[in-house]
């Protein structure tokens, strides 16, 4: 039979003939050395022009598509295309990988830049994805340090700006952007074309100094843009579209598809111009083809030009003799590229492809000789014997022959219309064999000038391949069927007969079809993805090719499917062909979509000697390629356990992640009973005491001497660390699942486990405070099983458990990923970090051994190299850096050095499973149970100890079950060796013999019986181990006897006496035993199924009975031995057992979940009412089912069943156990459903039974999967004890949460809307104005075009839109509005956001979008306007370091990184400097921002549904640490002041205490139970004290103080309503306190306390409001500053509580009315809170405010300004006199909102506007009592803005249908001629709609509205404001649509109302959603 393994002998790449130009720019570049680096197919060239020598990297997987230079030149990245597609930084002088960057772009990576200056650390990619998503990497270490969404059209170039380190330029698509990078934040501002160039395609970018950035556009010309305007164009620079652009010293070259290349200086003057159509050289040369040539890169080097053509050549040209352009790369292009043929007797190849040319290749001189262009694309190619002909087969089916002399023209021959995909010359030269797509070959004879002779017509589909036999008379054929036949040459007859090709021999073989080449496809597959074979007879190999790029050698011939085979990478897509050239030492193989012609070296079998010094190119895909792994198929026998080890998955039905989301789920279903009230969690508790147990029978190399001396391991979900003299254990309780492997860190001292999960966590852990230093998550899925710590202890290298056992290599302590890669298809169960260089490590398990090392975020392994690669169960470094020895499956040590075997030594019988390096030497253990000391080079074996029961040592606790036990683990140390076995035992061997054995527990199988003792402290188990072991419970914890059983058992159970044991035993037989002898006394066997349980009868044990799986129990009589009773009647497998107290009743529990009962001793079946079964006496409660007990099941009882309880013999408390490893103890009975409890992990898996000692002085519990006896010290109530026992008391939460307040519900369902996202605030109906057709007016309807009015007109000149007479004589335009004011404050749904800063000499705060900066001296405020949208929260950093340093966090919708994305921004308070954005995932807002006590860390809390909290290190942008905070709302969360690791978050019923450990945040609730009848109450503010004192605020005005997570007081009403905020002052530890409160004598919302919240002093805020409510608290130098509900701010003084009022505002929005004196700097505004407010601008203060009682919606001033007038909600207006604020009169004749109200210029009549489409006229002059005398009528909907004409006798107004209408005053009547109305001059214009502004309507108004404007007194501008939040300026008027504009942000989403003031001095914006009043200094243009 032939050889299964893969042959010895492989290929190198040797040249590859090609450029890849289609579809790819800027992809040429000059290196340092002067070598010219491009890439090809999926491969990296770097070509050395002297030596005319090519080096490969070979790093990718798929096709490269970008590349980019490093500014040193020697590095280079590439990008590749792919599902998961990496960017390589690679060496072009080494060709290897420096560091690859992974895990972030989705389809291929299209662009790639280095940052030019410094050391080019940064990278930046754009992805071919949906969003084009730009990602900025620090590539060393192969970090992300900011990404976002690049453009929603492709990118097609990106650039680094050369003189500003952090800004980007993209371009592509009709689009350009400018990037600046901050934080983690990239900002981009769209490039405004402008009225200079057209919006267009930009395909190619270089930047300048001073902001100038030069581009390439479509049309052939290069764009200049200064910052993000276009600023001029160099037209026509190409004659079409540019598509490269390099950037030099010299200045700038670029390539345009036009075949040109210019050079142009430094300032874009041009220099010369080089054409590269006019080259006689190259494809295109000779004009042949229209399209012509097309540059698709250049890179310009000092005197040496580089061009990439669209064709795959490559073009060098001298500057100084520019005119001849040296070809120095050429290869085909467009179309496939298909037909390959060598020359019989010359080393050359021949080509031919769609692009209609044939070329020849020199294999020896790497070079093209002849080139040949046809009429048709050519599909494949013959050489004729002599090497005379060379016939091409071609697309459209005919065929022609060239001399391969001087390429001339034979003869050309068209017999069929389908593409020849095949031809061949017979051996002897007579005969040509053409397959075609017509299912067809024809044969030509070669001498009868290729005359027809025959046809061959068998085949049913196309021909793919042909062979012609040695004697040419036969000819084999495969086709697209699948089908291979033979012909009968040269007739064409088909063969039939098999029998007489028997012995043909075959010149050569190309067929994929045949029992020769069976080997070459897949073993159970019938795919045809192979395109191309080619048989080597002299060595012996196959080399196919295939539609993945993959080249394979196998050997010659391969029978069998699926043979062995070494795999070669560089073709991208599929490759067509494959070739040996005719002397074999090469293979020539082409590439269909690459175009490329790669040529292998063959190196044929060498002594592997000599191959240890040729390093193998090192590639990601290793050249032994994965599946092959080069084995012999036929592998040996696995060792069994390594068998069974290799089969567990460790999959979980349920992660405990999955529970809060299952319990959620489940509550929806439970809300009805959730209401009744519950059954309170019992006051005592449990604590773990003891493990008997040791995981060993599937983890190995897990168990260690610490510093101190003690031991660590670890067994089910804990970590334990037993001290050997005290025979005490400590344990680590914060996994909760299973642990599967450990390491511990050089110094001893630390430990890392790592658990199963569907996001499994690693743990690194102190053994001494037994607290995290870090956790790390995130990148294992189903389990961590393997770990490692670097020699110095700061790595740590983990493996996965999932399918490709993923590697990660960490840096622990601050929880970072350095990097990660897929380890292996295949286990691995060890994993061991280089002491001497961290970054190298290996990895050893099922069948091979990889040698690792470090590049940026991914790792590079190779295979080590041995013959026949065994599976490696353990590794060690040795003595130096090369050195490894490895312990294998059949007992051998490996010896490795590198990655090449030297030698190995037989070390044990059976597996090698540990092994340990010491100082000198080794020492391993293996399954023989043997450990063996070496020398440090496994010459000698120093001693052996086997490990043996008559050594064991009499202080031993425990007996040993077998001799030799199978050793899992090993460790020195303390003079002992210590060894863990496969049975759970742990051992300490002494240096001179003596075996001590300090823990053991059950061996592999479930453990599910548990029995105690009736009076003594003993408990009985039996396990599927088959083994009964009885163990002491005293202080002495050991095993005192053990028995081996026939069969595994599943119950136990002792006599009332003690004396007799019964045990069941799953085959349905049991036996009782003596119970310290555990002797036979009888034994029966009555049924086929287990039993379950079995229970002796209380009193004296006269009764036994025993529970089958086969429904029955049967009742023994014990004296007798008898069967005297059966009790029938159950449908299910019985659970569980009890007997009543006088031994008469039995109660069963089946698996179905019913409850029966029955009459012992004849097992008669009883039906006793559920309120008689309580008042029963059971003896026992070991049940799980009835009312007594129905609180025990869970919420989520659907995937969790409670598999044991176990009543108290106080019969108090009753302990669980469940499937999900949770012990709980509830209050007896547990009535009710859903009781609480406390709840312990500790079992990983399920508990299988838990039972309390006689005295209840422990409880005793057994792990089903986890083989562990726990034993649980008992603490009864009363007995204070502070530990993490999270009861969960919030499964489903007490409704009653302290109360309901109106403040805190607003806050919690508050929706904030996006300004972009936002919709129209009016009602509106009706087309939009500039979307409407206009009417044509009369002129146009007379054929009169406006503006062609004869010049001299007789008609009166057209008089002005807008009276002007107030402003001086000359009329200047306003260029620019600068924000100089702002009245307002976010203080009534936003919290803790008013602080000092400066001692005190300024404070700052916030509304609508700007963080307001306010100087207590000056009054002066400056702004800080980055923000794209709303504040909600903001933090000043307190740390000395950074002074002024403030953080605000923003609205956003989803959380993807690009702009709309919430952010929070870290600025300078005095400089308004940016510091920092953090984009994030806080999809919907930022609500809390906290600093840590050094500064340099930032928390936030998200609007999510999941509320994430994130910790970032703002000064990087960095995310150090998220999690989800919580299912419902939170409010506040803050780092506690002297802490960087530890904070506090408070929202809706939930307090919870964060620690940071790495990257990970732990939490534990807030723990109630120590206070009676304490509640979770919604929790609103935090503050601190010292010793983790915590303070937290809640709804109902209690202060709760928690002394670390427990509750230790209360504080009952701090403040009578809500506590909304509280801050801690670091100086003197004193706290403030506010909350909402009526001001009374004692008490008031301000309160100042102690450290300790025990005494207090009230403060009263002299606002003269009924209910005070604060919202914010902050303290000074004896001042105290106060944000209110109301919007005020308030400054108290802490000696005298004097009150001053810093900053007033509008408490309730929108802000409606506006109104500016007509000749002050005052105005008024009028809001729904019911005031107006009288404001002051120079004096920039509130003057004054009334209170009106009802919401205010309008105001406007009289002409003179003595009265004013206010329209309401409720439909009355009032009319005041200003200078006494008494009501001059008042009326109300609507009943609906007034909209708006106006004096007329005369001050005659009043207007008043409604939503009831009215407008009322009244005549002043009739007196106060105000009678309406008209009114307009036939408005088609609600008023919305009125002007007066100048004259007083018209009225414009405007209406929500989207129509403007006029009407006469006061008659009321509509004026409809347009050229009446165009005659009218009026007073104001405060219109939207109208053809004068139609200007103003934006293109993306769809959703939202221009909802007010303004024109100024001049008349010549006008400012609106809309329903996004924008105040814009335009000119007036403005009839053309989208006219010019400048925008200004800063208000929330809704405008409601802008006016200029007297004089055009300033504009007045009213906001809706912000309810603030933002007051603009309007920029004249000067004279």
């Amino acid at each position: 039979m032939a050889d299964r393994t893969a042959p010895n002998c492989h290929l190198r790449l040797e040249w590859v003939y090609g450029y890849r130009g289609h579809q790819c720019r800027n992809n040429l570049y000059y290196t340092a050395a002067k070598e010219i680096v491009y890439f090809v197919a999926g491969v990296g060239v770097v070509y050395n022009t002297r030596e005319h020598k090519q080096k490969f990297y070979l790093g990718h997987n798929d096709d490269i598509i970008s590349l980019a230079l490093h500014p040193e030149r020697v590095l280079v990245a590439t990008g590749q295309v792919g599902k998961e597609p990496y960017i390589c930084v690679w060496d072009s002088y080494t060709v290897q990988t420096v560091s690859i960057l992974k895990d972030v772009h989705t389809h291929g990576i299209a662009c790639l830049a280095f940052r030019p200056r410094g050391t080019g650390t940064c990278l930046v990619s754009v992805g071919l994805d949906s969003k084009n998503t730009i990602c900025v990497w620090d590539w060393r270490r192969g970090k992300v340090l900011a990404a976002a969404p690049g453009h929603t059209d492709r990118i097609f170039d990106i650039s680094w700006d050369m003189y500003q380190q952090s800004k980007l330029v993209s371009c592509g698509v009709k689009h350009i952007k400018f990037w600046s990078l901050c934080g983690n934040a990239l900002t981009p501002k769209r490039g405004v074309f402008g009225k200079t160039g057209d919006l267009q395609t930009i395909l190619c970018l270089a930047c300048a100094k001073d902001e100038v950035t030069y581009s390439g556009a479509l049309n052939g010309d290069i764009y200049v843009w200064k910052g993000i305007n276009l600023m001029r164009m160099v037209q026509g620079a190409h004659g079409s579209g540019i598509f490269s652009m390099n950037a030099c010293e010299e200045g700038f070259a670029t390539g345009g598809r036009d075949g040109c290349v210019r050079l142009w200086d430094l300032n874009f003057k041009p220099i010369t111009v080089i054409d590269l159509r006019e080259t006689d050289q190259g494809y295109k040369a000779r004009g042949e083809n229209s399209r012509g040539l097309s540059v698709r890169s250049v890179c310009w080097r000092g005197d040496h030009i580089l061009v990439g053509t669209q064709d795959s050549e490559i073009f060098e040209v001298v500057v100084h003799d520019r005119n001849k352009p040296f070809l120095i790369m050429q290869g085909h292009c467009e179309g496939e590229l298909w037909a390959l043929a060598v020359h019989p007797t010359k080393p050359l190849a021949m080509t031919g492809s769609d692009d209609r040319s044939v070329r020849i290749w020199s294999l020896i001189d790497h070079a093209l000789i002849a080139r040949c262009n046809m009429e048709e694309p050519i599909r494949c190619a013959a050489v004729s014997t002599d090497g005379i002909h060379l016939a091409l087969g071609m697309k459209d089916g005919s065929f022609t022959v060239l001399r391969v002399r001087d390429m001339t023209e034979v003869v050309h021959i068209k017999d069929r219309k389908e593409a020849i995909h095949e031809l061949k010359y017979s051996p002897d030269g007579a005969h040509l064999a053409v397959g075609s797509n017509d299912n067809s070959v024809d044969i030509y004879g070669v001498v009868q000038r290729y005359k027809k002779v025959g046809e061959c017509i068998g085949s049913t589909s196309f021909i793919t391949h042909m062979d012609w036999s040695t004697d040419s008379k036969y000819l084999q054929t495969n086709d697209g069927s699948g089908r291979r036949l033979f012909y009968r040459m040269p007739s064409g007859k088909e063969v039939t007969n098999r029998e007489e090709l028997k012995l043909v021999q075959w010149a050569s073989w190309t067929c994929v079809l045949g029992p020769e080449v069976n080997g070459i496809w897949p073993k159970y597959s019938d795919i045809n993805d192979i395109n191309s074979v080619d048989a080597n007879f002299n060595n012996q190999v196959l080399v196919t090719a295939d539609d993945y790029g993959l080249v394979k050698l196998l050997r010659y011939p391969c029978v069998k499917k699926g043979a062995k085979f070494k795999k070669y990478l560089g073709h991208s897509a599929h490759i067509t062909n494959a070739r040996w050239s005719h002397d074999y030492q090469w293979v020539i193989t082409i590439g269909g979509v690459d175009h490329s012609v790669f040529q292998w070296k063959f190196v044929p079998e060498r002594k592997s000697k000599e191959a240890l010094h040729i390093a193998p190119q090192e590639t990601l895909a290793d050249s032994n390629s994965e599946e092959s792994d080069s084995d012999q198929s036929d592998v040996p026998e696995m060792d069994s356990e390594i068998e069974q080890e290799t089969q567990l998955t460790y999959r979980r039905q349920v992660y405990k992640e999955d529970l809060p989301q299952l319990k959620e789920q489940c509550k929806e279903k439970h809300r009805a009973t959730a209401m009744k009230k519950r059954e309170r969690a019992p006051g005592n508790g449990v604590k773990l005491h003891f493990i008997h147990g040791y995981r060993g029978y599937d983890c190995r190399s897990n168990l260690f001497y610490t510093q101190t001396g003690e031991i660590v391991y670890h067994v089910a979900a804990i970590g334990v660390v037993y001290n050997r003299q005290q025979n005490t254990q400590r344990f680590y309780m914060g996994h909760d699942d299973d642990i599967l492997c450990l390491a511990i860190h050089p110094l001893k001292d630390f430990v890392a486990t790592g658990q199963v999960g569907r996001d499994s966590s690693i743990h690194i852990w102190d053994t001494e405070t037994l607290k995290p230093m870090s956790v790390l998550k995130g990148f294992h899925q189903l389990g961590v099983c393997a770990l490692d710590f670097s020699a110095d202890g700061k790595r740590l290298a983990s493996v996965g458990l999932d399918d490709n056992h993923t590697i990660v290599l960490w840096d622990w302590r601050k929880g970072e990923k350095l990097s990660a890669m897929r380890g292996s298809k295949d286990k691995i169960f060890v994993v061991k970090i280089n002491p001497y260089l961290p970054d190298k490590l290996i990895t050893a398990g099922v069948k091979h051994m990889k040698f690792w090392h470090k590049a940026g975020g991914g790792l590079i392994g190779r295979k080590g190299n041995m013959g026949k690669m065994e599976t490696m169960m353990c590794a060690v470094y040795g003595w130096s850096e090369e050195m490894v020895f490895s312990g294998t499956c059949t007992g051998d040590i490996c010896i490795w050095r590198d990655m090449f075997l030297i030698k190995t030594v037989k070390a044990h019988d059976g597996p090698v499973f540990s092994m340990h390096a010491l100082e000198k030497g080794f020492v391993t253990g293996g399954k023989d149970g043997i450990v063996a000391l070496w020398d440090d080079t496994f010459e000698r074996c120093l001693k052996t100890y086997a490990i043996k029961r008559a050594v064991l040592a009499p202080g031993s606790k425990g007996l040993l079950l077998e001799d030799n036990p199978s050793i899992r683990a090993i460790s020195l140390g303390h003079g002992h060796i210590l060894v863990g076995t496969k049975n759970g035992e742990i051992l300490e061997v002494d240096k001179s013999g003596p075996i001590t054995l300090l823990v053991q527990g059950h061996m592999e199988g479930e453990v599910w019986g548990l029995a105690t003792h009736p009076h003594l402290p003993l408990c009985a188990t039996v396990s599927d181990d088959k083994t009964l072991r009885i163990w002491d419970l005293s202080p002495s914890h050991c095993m005192l006897a053990v028995r081996k059983l026939r069969k595994g058992g599943h119950c136990c159970c002792f006599s009332p006496d003690g004396k007799a044991l019964a045990v069941g035993l799953n085959d349905g037989s049991f036996l009782i035993v003596n119970a310290d002898t555990l002797e036979d006394l009888v034994s029966f066997h009555h049924r086929k199924d287990i039993i379950s349980d079995i229970r002796f009868s209380p009193g004296v044990g006269k009764y036994l009975a025993v529970a089958s799986g086969d429904t029955f129990v049967d009742i023994y009589n014990v004296m007798s031995s008898k069967r005297v009773g059966v009790c029938k009647g159950c449908l299910n497998y019985i659970t569980h057992l009890d007997w009543d107290k006088r031994g008469k009743l039995l109660q069963v529990n089946t698996s179905a979940k019913e409850q029966f009962f029955f009459e012992a001793p004849r097992g008669k079946r009883q039906t006793i009412p559920a309120t008689e079964v309580e008042k029963i006496d059971w003896s026992t409660w070991t049940c799980v089912l009835g009312t007594s007990v129905e609180g025990i099941w869970p919420v989520i009882s659907e995937v969790t069943e409670v598999t044991a309880a176990c009543l108290s013999n106080d019969r108090k408390v009753l302990a669980t156990g469940d499937d999900l490893g949770y012990v709980k103890l509830f209050r007896y009975p547990v009535k009710g459903k859903y009781a609480k409890f406390k709840r312990y992990v500790a079992h990983s898996t399920h508990v299988t039974n838990v039972r309390w000692t006689h005295d209840d002085s422990l409880l005793v519990t057994v792990g089903g999967g986890d083989t562990c006896l726990m034993i649980w010290a008992h603490e009864p109530e009363g007995h204070r004890e502070i530990k993490q026992c999270d009861s969960e008391e919030s499964d489903i939460g007490s409704e009653d949460d302290g109360g309901y307040d109106s403040d805190v519900m607003r806050e919690n369902e508050i929706n904030y809307t996006i300004k972009a996202l936002s919709t129209n605030m009016r009602p509106m109906t009706g087309v939009k104005p500039h979307l409407q057709l206009k009417e044509p007016s009369v002129d146009e309807r007379q054929g009169v075009v406006r503006g062609s009015r004869p010049p001299v007109s007789r008609a009166l000149p057209q008089p002005e839109k807008l009276q002007t007479n107030n402003v001086g004589k000359k009329k200047r335009p306003i260029e620019d509005l600068v924000l100089e004011l702002v009245f307002g404050y976010r203080g009534n749904d936003c919290r803790n956001n008013v602080h000092y800063l400066n001692e005190g000499a300024d404070i700052i705060y916030h509304t609508a979008s700007i963080g307001i900066v306010l100087n207590l001296t000056t009054s002066c405020q400056s702004f800080y306007v980055e923000h794209s949208d709303d504040i909600l929260c903001l933090t000043i950093n307190q740390h000395p370091k950074f002074p002024n340093v403030v953080a605000t966090g923003q609205v956003g919708d989803a959380g993807d990184m690009s702009a709309t994305s919430p952010s929070i921004h870290v600025w300078d308070a005095m400089t308004k400097q940016t510091l920092s954005v953090l984009r994030c995932f806080h999809a919907g807002g930022v609500c809390s921002v906290s600093f840590s006590a050094t500064g340099k860390l930032l928390l936030s809390v998200g609007l999510d549904p999941e509320h994430t909290i994130t910790i970032w290190k703002w000064q990087d942008g960095a995310k150090v640490a998220s999690r989800n905070g919580h299912t419902q709302r939170i409010f506040v969360a803050e780092f506690r002041p002297d802490s960087d690791t530890h904070f506090v978050s408070v929202g809706i019923k939930h307090v919870r205490f964060w620690t940071l450990a790495g990257r990970a945040l732990l939490s534990k609730k807030g723990v109630l139970s120590s206070i009676e009848d304490a509640r979770m109450q919604t929790m609103l503010s935090v503050a601190f004290g010292a010793n983790n004192l915590t303070f937290t605020g809640t709804i109902s005005g209690d202060v709760c103080v928690w002394k670390e997570h427990i509750l230790v007081r209360i504080v009952a009403k701090a403040h009578t309503g809500p506590v909304f905020t509280m801050y801690t002052t670091l100086r003197d530890g004193l706290i403030v306190t506010g909350g909402k409160e009526r001001p009374s004598k004692e008490g008031g919302a301000l309160k100042l306390w102690d450290q300790e919240l025990k005494r207090c002093r009230a403060f009263r805020l002299e606002t003269g409001q009924i209910i005070d409510c604060v919202r914010s608290v902050c303290r000074g130098k004896g001042k105290i500053l106060v944000g209110t509900r109301n919007a005020e701010i308030i400054e108290v003084g802490e000696k005298n509580a004097a009150c001053n009022i810093l900053v007033n505002g509008h408490m309730d929005g929108p802000i409606w009315g506006l109104g500016t004196h007509p000749s002050r700097d005052v105005f008024l505004s009028a809001a729904e809170d019911g005031t107006v407010r009288l404001w002051d601008i120079p004096e920039k203060k509130m003057l004054n405010k009334v209170n009106l009682g009802h919401p205010a919606h309008t105001i406007s001033y009289s002409p003179e300004g003595d009265m004013v007038a206010i329209g309401m909600k409720n439909g009355e207006f009032i009319i005041l006199l200003v200078a006494s604020l008494k009501i001059w009169g008042k009326k109300r004749d609507r009943r609906s909102p007034i909209q708006d109200i106006r004096f007329s210029p005369n001050s005659r009549y009043l207007a008043v506007g409604s939503t009831e489409s009215a407008v009322d006229f009244y005549d002043l002059t009739l007196g106060p009592q105000l009678n309406r005398i008209n009114s307009c009528r036939d408005i088609p909907s609600f008023v919305m803005q009125m002007d007066f004409s100048a004259d007083s006798s018209h009225i414009q107004i405007s209406t929500g249908a989207y129509k403007r209408l006029v009407y006469e005053v006061p008659s009321g009547k509509q004026v409809t001629e347009q050229a009446h109305i165009d005659r009218i001059t009026w007073t104001t214009w405060t219109s939207v709609l109208g053809d004068e502004v139609i200007g103003i309507w934006s293109r993306n108004s769809d959703k939202a509205d221009v909802t007010c404007a303004c024109v100024s007194h001049s008349g010549l501008n006008v400012v609106t404001g809309d329903d996004f939040g924008m105040v814009k300026l335009f000119d007036f008027p403005c009839p053309e649509k989208f006219a010019k504009h400048k925008r200004f942000l800063g208000h929330s989403a809704h405008l409601t109302n802008i006016r200029f003031t007297n004089g055009d001095r300033f504009v007045v914006s009213a906001g809706g959603d912000d309810r603030s009043l933002f007051v603009w200094r309007c920029i004249h243009t000067p004279h």
